[in-house]
């Protein structure tokens, strides 16, 4: 299948889908994987995309930016082509897409497990499983699993997900894949939005949490945001971290100044970006992914 997506490359998706659903399994078990999360630099850069699942659409000033899939899987495609780019983290839709067209081949890919909190809901701090759970992610090959945790001091909701990523926590262990936790602590703004506490404070605190989920911590991972005291949210924790890209950034160059900054740190493995590489604000992927695979290697 082509690599770059068009209206002809999603006629091929679909009428996959259609003939032969079994072809999914299949590629799964054959395609080739990745030895270890140490990535071609020596520290992991993944491309992210789970956020439509979670109805989370909007990059920059485009509120469904990411709601045209031809769109979206061609800027994923041409960021998984640059040098330096070791993989994906997506839902099963998306993943499924990416392995029928042949771009996933020697690729770290980690399914994306709770996307039930949908963005904008009353019920979005209570995120439920809904994705991959550990089973599917070991059955397809993949090499681990990604969960949001975010704690919500005033939601009730909040202990029924952190009950179930520490349950997700053993169950990728079990199965001998890695578990990514993503925490925040989070709360409502005065419209009933939720918005994450990115206070130094804050994050040592989501990171402590997050790090005592689960009956073993051996195959467990955080991703974090980048905050001003790096420093002291990295000394919360011995586990290893990748960074959170966030959102798209207007000061592109202030952004990268400050993932330069992280990445100083041995104990930053990574990076898990988003939105930031897909749609950079001059439109450039290759140019955004460039600059951060140098950023990383150095």
């Amino acid at each position: 299948m082509r690599a770059r997506v068009d209206g002809a490359t999603v006629a091929e998706l679909v009428d996959a889908r259609v003939r032969d659903p079994e072809c999914f399994a299949r590629l799964a078990g054959e395609r080739c994987k990745p030895e270890g999360l140490t990535g071609s630099t020596g520290r992991l850069l993944l491309v992210a995309a789970d956020h439509p699942a979670r109805g989370a659409l909007r990059a920059g000033d485009v509120p469904l930016a990411m709601g045209d899939r031809a769109r979206l899987l061609d800027r994923i495609v041409r960021a998984l082509e640059r040098p330096g780019v070791d993989g994906f983290l997506g839902t099963a839709d998306l993943v499924d897409d990416l392995l029928l067209m042949g771009v996933l081949e020697d690729k770290v890919v980690f399914g994306s497990m709770n996307r039930g909190g949908l963005a904008g809901t009353a019920f979005e701090i209570d995120d439920r499983f809904t994705g991959y759970d550990a089973a599917a992610i070991h059955r397809a090959g993949l090499q681990g699993g990604k969960m949001l945790l975010r704690i919500d001091p005033d939601d009730p909701a909040t202990v029924r997900t952190m009950e179930a990523c520490a349950r997700a926590v053993d169950d990728l262990a079990a199965h001998g894949v890695t578990a990514l936790v993503e925490p925040f602590i989070s709360h409502r703004d005065g419209h009933g939005r939720v918005r994450n506490d990115l206070s130094t404070e804050a994050v040592v605190r989501s990171a402590t949490v997050a790090a005592g989920l689960g009956g073993t911590s051996s195959r467990t991972w955080l991703k974090l945001p980048v905050v001003d005291d790096m420093e002291e949210v990295l000394a919360a924790t011995t586990l290893p971290v990748v960074l959170l890209g966030g959102e798209v950034s207007s000061d592109q160059g202030a952004q990268f100044a400050a993932w330069s900054k992280a990445l100083a740190s041995p104990q930053v493995r990574g990076m898990v970006v988003g939105r930031s590489l897909l749609y950079p604000p001059d439109g450039d992927v290759e140019a955004a992914v460039d600059a951060t695979v140098e950023m990383i290697a150095r």
